[in-house]
């Protein structure tokens, strides 16, 4: 179901007109569906309702507190990767016994922090961690519950900085030597042996690179069997990648599909499942409003210069992202198409939200929506060049609350302070 329709000539999120938001809100500002967002909760859910599994949704995806306490309601558990996340999800009520806390650099206030609230488990990704939080579960007199990271090597053909996977990124211990970080983990004190995690990346749309994965974790269980390390779970990583594009959406494929062939992998091992999914959970639930302050025509490029601007919505520029973008006014067919980069305020020649898209012409005053903006893009928002932190919004049928007010010109200089020998 399309969860952003028209209906007479204007863009709705389900039952509330966009330009109603803007009107009232002002732009740009973030739009989610509740509905979008439960939906694909469920499908997740009901993909694995066959077999013992947790979906642990990935806080870093989306963290406003409204989702997570909508999320906790369904069921979720949480995936996350700092305090501040992991503190996020206890002021959402999400149990403990649904926490994982994954990560390279967990710090010892982060570690105690987690101990203290007694999580489900640790993604542990390098033997000084692993020792490290042996050495805190000591000092706090309690046992940590670990899981190892296991880089298998595979290439899953995403973008280079978000691969996980590979030999020469950061996340997890490789292969070869993660075998004896499992016997050098059931050596030390105070850690209990839960699970193997295997993530080997973000937005990937393909099947074939989880199916050489999964198949890699299960042989790897059935070795650390034979050297008495039996696991309760396995930690199969992020879920999938989303359609930005439209045509990409029916090559997409589903999250049944995808717990098959978890399924199939660790079903015989009769191991726990947990999938942490983010992005496919709130990615195509949101988008984000702005509008045109001026037309600009220049020799080599027309310009379209909006209100939103990189500091709102950075996955363009650092990603090379490309994300639809479509008016939330209807336009006619018979309206001529022009060739134009949509650009932000700010004072960068990276700051576009698209480039080259063919577009009806807009007036000044006219709204746009940049679709598929539920998953990072308000958590990785910004101030540069002064300006004020994006609001968020979420609707539900034909209501709609802000869920994150806009910031305050007073607020942003106030978290300053100088000296008083200035």
């Amino acid at each position: 179901m399309d969860y952003f329709s028209y209906q007479e000539g204007q863009l709705y999120a389900e039952g509330v007109a966009l330009s109603d938001i803007a009107a009232q809100v002002g732009t740009p500002v973030y739009c989610y569906s509740s509905a979008a967002i439960r939906n694909q909760f469920a499908m997740y859910a009901n993909a694995f309702s066959g077999h013992d599994h947790l979906i642990a949704y990935a806080v870093k995806a989306n963290s406003n507190q409204a989702i997570l306490n909508m999320l906790a309601k369904e069921g979720a558990g949480v995936d996350v990767v700092s305090q501040g996340e992991l503190r996020r999800a206890v002021a959402a009520g999400i149990p403990a016994n649904r926490m994982v806390f994954s990560g390279v650099g967990k710090t010892d206030q982060e570690m105690d922090y987690a101990l203290g609230q007694e999580i489900y488990c640790f993604n542990v990704e390098s033997e000084p961690e692993l020792e490290r939080l042996s050495a805190r579960a000591q000092a706090m007199g309690k046992i940590a519950p670990v899981a190892l990271r296991v880089n298998p090597d595979i290439d899953a053909k995403t973008h280079q900085k978000i691969a996980t996977g590979k030999s020469e990124n950061k996340f997890g211990i490789p292969l070869a030597s993660a075998r004896e970080v499992y016997l050098r983990a059931a050596r030390l004190p105070d850690l209990k042996i839960m699970g193997l995690d295997v993530h080997i990346g973000s937005q990937i749309c393909d099947l074939a690179p989880f199916d050489q994965a999964f198949g890699i974790a299960a042989q790897f269980i059935r070795a650390l069997k034979s050297d008495n390390i039996h696991l309760h779970y396995i930690d199969i990583g992020g879920g999938l990648g989303i359609g930005y594009h439209p045509d990409d959406f029916a090559a997409i494929p589903c999250p049944a599909d995808y717990a098959n062939l978890a399924i199939k992998h660790f079903s015989p091992l009769k191991l726990k499942i947990i999938c942490e999914p983010g992005r496919s959970i709130v990615g195509n639930a949101g988008v984000l409003l702005t509008t045109v302050i001026y037309l600009k025509k220049g020799d080599a490029k027309n310009f379209v210069i909006v209100d939103g601007a990189m500091n709102d919505l950075i996955r363009p520029t650092l990603y090379d992202a490309w994300q639809n973008i479509i008016p939330v006014k209807s336009v006619q067919e018979t309206q001529a198409l022009v060739k134009t980069d949509i650009v932000g305020p700010v004072c960068e020649t990276g700051d576009y939200l698209g480039l080259d898209r063919m577009l009806n012409e807009p007036q000044r005053g006219d709204h746009l929506a940049v679709l598929g903006a539920g998953a990072y893009g308000a958590v990785m928002a910004g101030t540069y060049n002064s300006r004020l932190l994006v609001p968020e919004v979420l609707v539900q049928d034909t209501k709609f609350a802000v869920i994150r007010p806009r910031t305050t010109f007073d607020d942003l200089i106030a978290r300053d302070k100088v000296p008083d020998w200035i």
